[in-house]
This record gives structure tokens, sequence and C-alpha cells, in this order.
């Protein structure tokens, strides 16, 4: 590809963005969209609308830029919580050290890249890219201490950067959990396997077990029933209830609404809604719903304090690890209460075949990579379709085909990645709406890091890749051939999949189709629908473009240019999208971070061990020298980070839980705290029923708002 080629790339992209940035900000303040666009806030305050026609509503102003820029960081906390702005710190990482990468890139690496060979260079727009990376230069050349001293500073500088975000995030977290409002999730444990008896039911297993070994701390218990016809009536029924609720119809329909929800309510009420269900005594409604429910060896089960129900979900309660299985509970609104059924002994094949499932559908996702390969490489596709010569030897159409359409077709396939995850993260069986959106991330993140780039790398065609799996000492040798040569292809996709679609971000085109089409076609108002931030898919998808620029940093530095202009506009972007978009609905306390942390890790590592066989194949023996202490260094710099913060994300100290339950007990809260457990994880709640425990357990303040789930004290992976 030449200088042409890219600049046609991103002069298309260019255009992109600025006509959708441009539709954006006269789409925002048309208050038909205000539900697409406006959805937290709306979620807070009743819509007030301005139907009034003005010249301003249809001109296009970076009002909304301004207000993201100027934002404070203590707002985004109160607004998104603690991993909103853990979100953006690593937009905030990147960005620092790119800015330092690019620096050193192109005012000494480039230069010394571009002059690297005593050949003739082109006119500048027909100049080829390569002639910028590490491949121009000549073996055994002195200037590679050049590329060796800029690895040094860009590592070294990341490793700084790191240690202090690391630091910072750690306290931020610490605070977090100190300041966090008493919650459900603090004082409950979720018991799985509980073991079958001919004699007794599950929930007086469960109060027998409890009060013979955790006698002084057990507080209750309720059991999860698996209500298949029942939950589709109530799902209905709270369908219609909301509908009931506009603000239309409440005055035409409110004698029927009061009617239907407490007929409803009455007929559906949980075991644990009596007083005494508290004490581990199941009343006579739980016979009822038995009659029309099936309990299954599952128990939330309830302590007095925050440190007894930690001990009771680290410590193993059976001898018979299968049995009597802990874990943290997640929160009320966070439970996936479809996965409670799941038998235990079943989750670890489930495991297996979601794993087998992933790898099955990366090595599918070869067939469209390789068609992506094809189109950068013009020779082989002109051999393979001899119809397109002609085509393709007109000048804008090589350009386009070179510069823009593989990036474009690749993004096109990537877009069926994070359902599929999804699904196979919700066939592992998590027992939280965050855990699966966890578990959907990690799969997205290697599922992009593989096929995003290594098998673009290795992959001139499949043939290529095979040949390199089964030779894994020809590995090294296929990298440092290949990385140079592929810089070009990440360039266009930095463009495509980054640039763009931060614009595309932005516009929501999905809801916006949906709101026209619910408005136009279907005529249904004021349904608004919030929706919580898709870490799941924005995470990996920034992670990729960090570890994309920490391996090009040196080899191709041209790169860094363009991902500091994505990362800038990721950082307006979001920020807009976290103050007026998407609403807090799992709060994890920044424990995506180490994902974050251990991904940067990596990225700098394979970059390091990339140039080290760069170095080897340009005849570079003092670079390969030099460059070996530098990986021993990052990794025992991860080793260091890992045994002095990484504990602080795992556990919670009992320091701080004892603290924090003494607390409770001076001021007198610890009483009501036990009495709204009774309706926390009250499955069949119904709007306007919620009692006193979920408005002050389940919605603390919005800075930790819907903390969860499997991990220490309702603070929990990604959601």
């Amino acid at each position: 590809m030449n200088i042409s080629a890219l600049l046609t790339s991103a002069g298309i992209n260019v255009a992109v963005c600025a006509v959708l940035l441009s539709l954006y900000s006269i789409l925002r303040k048309q208050p038909i969209n205000s539900s697409v666009y406006f959805g937290r806030r709306l979620a807070q305050v009743s819509p007030r609308r301005n139907y009034n026609v003005c010249f301003q509503r249809f001109v296009p102003s970076p009002s909304w830029i301004v207000k993201a820029w100027e934002t404070p960081e203590a707002e985004i906390l109160a607004v998104g919580g603690l991993d909103a702005v853990v979100f953006l710190r690593i937009i905030l990482f990147s960005f620092r050290i790119f800015s330092v990468a690019a620096f050193v890139g192109i005012f000494f690496v480039l230069p010394v890249n571009y002059h690297g060979k005593e050949m003739h260079h082109e006119h500048i727009p027909s100049e080829s890219l390569e002639v910028f990376t590490i491949g121009n230069i000549k073996q055994g050349s002195k200037w590679l201490w050049v590329h060796c001293l800029a690895l040094y500073i860009i590592s070294f500088t990341a490793c700084l950067l790191l240690y202090f975000e690391y630091n910072s995030i750690a306290n931020m977290r610490l605070s977090h959990i100190r300041t966090s409002p008493p919650n459900p999730s603090h004082f409950s444990v979720l018991v799985r396997a509980i073991p079958w008896s001919p004699e007794e039911l599950y929930s007086d297993s469960v109060k027998k077990f409890f009060k013979k070994y955790h006698g002084a701390s057990y507080l209750g218990h309720q059991m999860v029933y698996q209500c298949g016809t029942v939950q589709k009536f109530l799902t209905e029924t709270e369908r219609l209830c909301k509908m009931l609720s506009s603000d239309k119809v409440r005055h035409r329909f409110d004698i029927l609404q009061r009617t239907l929800c407490s007929s409803a309510s009455d007929s559906f009420r949980v075991l644990s809604e009596e007083p005494e269900s508290i004490n581990g005594n199941p009343p006579s409604r739980e016979r009822e719903i038995s009659s029309n429910a099936t309990e299954i060896p599952a128990a939330f089960v309830f302590f007095k304090t925050r440190y007894a129900a930690d001990i009771a979900a680290k410590v193993l309660l059976s001898a018979n690890p299968m049995l009597w299985v802990t874990n943290y509970a997640p929160e009320p609104h966070d439970v996936y209460w479809s996965n409670l059924s799941i038998p235990f002994g079943q989750l670890w094949l489930r495991k297996i075949t979601s794993l087998l499932a992933a790898v099955v559908f990366m090595f599918l996702f070869l067939i469209p990579v390789t068609f992506v390969q094809g189109l950068t490489q013009l020779d082989q596709l002109q051999y393979s379709l001899p119809f397109l010569k002609g085509i393709l030897k007109q000048k804008y159409m090589n350009q386009l085909v070179t510069g823009y359409l593989p990036s474009v077709v690749l993004l096109l396939f990537l877009y069926t990645v994070p359902p599929t995850m999804m699904l196979l993260a919700v066939i592992e069986g998590s027992i939280s709406r965050s855990g699966r959106k966890k578990s959907a991330c990690r799969k997205v993140l290697y599922f992009t890091i593989w096929n995003v780039f290594f098998v673009n790398i290795l992959s001139g065609s499949v043939l290529r890749l095979v040949d390199a799996l089964s030779s894994p000492k020809e590995i090294p040798t296929q990298l440092a051939r290949a990385v140079p040569a592929q810089a070009t292809f990440f360039m266009t996709y930095v463009l495509t999949s980054g640039w763009a679609s931060l614009s595309s971000e932005l516009m929501q085109p999905m809801g916006l189709i949906w709101n026209w089409f619910k408005r136009a076609i279907l005529r249904q108002k004021d349904d608004l629908v919030p929706y919580s931030f898709p870490y799941h898919t924005e995470i990996p998808k920034v992670l990729l473009f960090g570890f994309i620029g920490f391996i090009f940093s040196v080899l191709a530095p041209l790169i860094l240019l363009l991902l500091l202009v994505y990362f800038f506009l990721a950082y307006l972007v979001y920020r807009n999208q976290i103050l007026n978009v998407y609403i807090t609905k799992y709060e994890s306390g920044g424990l995506l971070w180490p994902t974050v942390h251990n991904t940067s890790i990596f990225s700098l590592v394979f970059m390091q061990v990339t140039a080290l066989c760069v170095f080897g194949l340009k005849n570079s023996k003092s670079s390969v020298t030099f460059t070996i202490p530098l990986v021993a260094c990052t990794i025992l710099f991860n080793e260091y980070c890992r045994q002095r913060f990484y504990p602080i994300f795992k556990n919670t100290s009992a320091q701080i839980l004892i603290e924090m339950d003494r607390e409770d007990e001076r001021n007198g809260r610890m009483e009501q705290i036990h009495r709204d457990l009774q309706m926390a994880y009250n499955r069949f709640t119904l709007p306007g029923q919620e009692l006193h425990s979920q408005a002050q357990l389940s919605h603390p303040t919005q800075s930790e708002e819907g903390r969860n789930t499997e991990d220490p004290r309702g603070m929990s992976q990604i959601g």
C-alpha cells in the first residue's frame, strides 16, 4: 500500500466522522430522540420536552464536546460509578503512553526507518508505506540502536504510568468499599448443591445445617424456586403494569392497575416476605409456592454481619467439595435466575463445552480473515479472479480495495462476535448478569487479539498459518517478517474500526431506528428502556488498539498518530455516553483494572519479543543483547504489582468489613438491615412493590449503584 491509498482511507473516514458528528449534534436536539441520546437522564427525572421549533435545533454545535471535556471526574464517579472512571482511565493511560511513544517514534525512529536503505525514494503520494517501517533498515545496520533505545523509553514510561494508575485505582477501590452503604449482597451467600434428603425439604436442610455450624452468625435463608409458567405470567403482568402506569392512561386505568398488581402480588409472594422466615421458619406460603413451582437445591443464606458472610463464602463448608458450594451473592437485581437451576455438577461440563465452542468459532473466523487478507494482496486476487484485472487497474479503485475495503469487511464480520460470546457466557452458567458480561468480555478480548492481530499477521493464506503452527520454531521468524509488513493493514483498521466506530457509538443507529419504528409504526411512546454500559464490547476494543499501538510503536511508528486521534475522540465520546446515555446496573468497584493491567503487560512483553526477533533477523547482536534484560524487568515489574496491588482487588480485608459492621451497630442500623433482608431477593416483586430493603439496600449512592456479584462483597466483575 502507498501513501495515496492510506490518504484515501483516511479521507473517507474523516468525511464519515464529520458527517455523523454533525448529524448527531442535530439529532440530539430533537425531543423525539431524547430517549435515545439522554436515556440515563430521563431514567432519573421526568422528561420535559420542548417542541417549539427554533433555528438552533437544526444547526450543528460542539456543545456536547465542551460538556464532556469540562465534566470533572467526581461527577463521572457519581453518575457512572467507579467502573466508568476506571474505563476512562484506560483511555487516558493509552493516550499518555502513546503520546510519549509518538514523540520518540516520529522524531527519532521514523527518520531512521525512512533513510534506512540507500534506495531511490519515489514521489511522496506514490511512496510505499513500507519505507516508514523497520523493514526498510539494512541488515546489520548500526542505526538499530535507535530502535532499542526507543524500546527502553516506551517500556519504562508504560511501567511507570501503570504503577501510578494501579496505585490510584486501588486507593479509589478501598475508599469505594469503606463508603458504600449497606447492601443485601454484603450479608448474603448463595449456597448451591444442597444435598437431597427424602425425609425433609431443602429448606429444612439449609436451616438445620447453618444453625448447627454457623449458629452464632446465621440469620435466615430464602430458597430458590424454578417457576416456568408462574414467572412468564408475572413477566407479562409486570409489562402490563408498566404500560398502564404511563401518564397517558394512568388516570383512566388507576383502579384496574391497583387491582391487577395487588392481586398478583398477593398470589405470588415468596416465603421470606413473612417476618418469621428470616429466622429460618418457613411459613405456610412456602408450601403454596411449592405447589406451583419446583424447589431446587439452591438458597440465599443471610448472616448477621458482613464479616460472617465473607467467611462463609470463602471457606469449604463440607468435606465433599461438590456439596454445600458457596458463592458471593450477586446484587438482587443482578441475579441471573434461570442459571440458578443448573445442577452444580454440570458447570464444569458447560465450561468445557463453551470453551470448545469458542475455539471452533475462532477457527471458523479464519474464512473471513483470509478473504480480507486477499483484498490486501492484489496479485493473488487478480490471479484468483481474472475478471477483476481491468477494474483493479484503475487508480482510485485500486486505492479503495487495498486501503479501505479490507478493514470494513473485517469490521462487519466482527459485529457477530459479542453476541456469540455472550451466548457462550450464558451456557457457562453464570449466576449473575454482570458475571455473564465479565466472561463475555474476556472471550471477546481473546478472540479479537487472536483473529484481528495474529491471524492477520500469519495468514497471507491459511496454508501459511498452518505451516507456522506446525513448526513452532519458525513462528519468531514469521513474526519478524510479517509484523512490519502488515503495518499498513492495521493503519486502515484503526481508521475504520476506530474512528468510524466512535461516530457510530455516538449516533446509536440501532436505537435510533428502533425509536422511529416504535413511534411511527407501533405508535408507542414513553417506553424508556435505558441500557447499561457495554463494557464487554468496548473494553476489548480499547485494549486491542492499545495492543496494536505497543506492537508497532517501534516497528512502524506512523500508526501512533492515528491512534492518538482515536484515543482523544474516545475520551470525549465515552464521557458523553456515560453522562447521558447509559445507566449503571452493575458496579464492580474497579475490578476490571487487573485485566487491563495484565493485557498491557502482555502487550509490552510481546512488543519487546517481536522487536527482539526483528533485531535478530537484522543481524544486530548488540540490540538483541540489550533487549533481553528489558523483557526480564517487565516481567518482574508485573510480579511486583501482582503481589502489591492485586490482593486488594481479589479480596476485601477483614479490617474493613469489621469496621463497617461496628459502624452500623453504633448507629443502630443493623436491626433495620436485618429486617430489610426479608425481601431483598424476592424474585416476584412487581413495580410499586419494592420494599424499604430495595430502596435502601439495592439502590446505594449513584457512585455505587448496582454493586455485584461473584467476588468480594458485591464488588463484582465487569458489567
